[in-house]
């Protein structure tokens, strides 16, 4: 019976906030609408005040309010996960308000909205280089922000995940070897060139990563493998960029877990450019 009740108490209040909600909705009293707005965004119904608020900022436009509703928008969007939504509102924020109350706190969850919104590595990254970059010009714009720490290790995280992106990308284009299919040319080879091509911008553009290493020994195998797929023409001199690739690589981590891998692969190469006919052409 108790509990019967209580359900049909929890029902009724329930229609009467809905009908209240819906009251709000054809109300032109903008205070009243606007107060609502705040009540359920601090009550975490943050649907109803991204509603209340998305009319309200027309209306609230050249008023006191119209500063605060539009950062309420933001974070109500992004406390309903509407990642892409806030990031658009917070931007419009600090670009209409570049001396707003609320304008270090929009840069910084514009940066983390769009970080939200960042895909898996082996996914389009173009979210995460607009993060990267939101992030990069909060830091800049604040450095002094107690945001800043965090701002900073989520620029280190995103860029964990466009390396990731980047060895996959090469380990693919190894794995690919001479395989013609993804290939407009028909040449012996071009997967083991796009894998050395991939790593060395990544190591460029990366250049402080852990998979650093990584990149490299993919480079000299990559390269190891373009010669003794080459034609006999083009051998001894890819042969040659092997071996000088392996004492860059030696000499850049001599302790390397890889080294074993890269002296058989070293070893390969001395050996062909050993025959007699390899030696007159060196």
């Amino acid at each position: 019976m108790k509990k019967t009740l209580l359900l049909l108490l929890l029902m009724v209040a329930v229609l009467a906030s809905c009908s209240d909600y819906e009251k709000l909705l054809q109300s032109s009293d903008y205070t009243q609408r606007y107060e609502a707005a705040k009540q359920y965004y601090y009550a975490g119904s943050y649907t109803k005040a991204s509603t209340l608020l998305t009319d309200l900022i027309a209306g609230a436009k050249g008023t006191d309010r119209a500063e605060e509703a539009l950062f309420l928008l933001g974070m109500s969007a992004y406390r309903d996960k509407e990642y892409s939504a806030a990031a658009g509102y917070f931007k419009k924020y600090y670009e209409t308000y570049p001396r707003g109350y609320y304008v270090q706190e929009a840069h910084f969850y514009s940066g983390l909205a769009l970080y939200e919104n960042t895909p898996e590595p082996e996914l389009d990254q173009s979210d995460t280089y607009k993060a990267i970059t939101e992030f990069q010009k909060f830091t800049e714009d604040f450095p002094d922000s107690r945001y800043r720490k965090e701002a900073t290790r989520l620029i280190f995280v995103m860029q964990d995940k466009l390396i990731e992106k980047e060895y996959a990308a090469a380990k693919l284009y190894f794995d690919l070897g001479t395989y013609f299919g993804t290939s407009s040319s028909s040449s012996s080879g071009n997967n083991y060139e796009a894998c050395v091509v991939t790593a060395q911008n990544a190591i460029s553009d990366f250049p402080y990563s852990e998979r650093r290493e990584d990149f490299a020994i993919l480079i000299l195998r990559a390269k190891f493998e373009l010669a003794e797929q080459s034609v006999e023409s083009k051998k001894t001199e890819r042969f040659q960029n092997a071996i000088d690739e392996y004492y860059g690589f030696v000499n850049e981590y001599p302790k390397s877990k890889f080294l074993p891998k890269a002296t058989l692969l070293f070893n390969r190469a001395k050996a062909f450019m050993a025959k007699p006919q390899n030696i007159a052409q060196s």
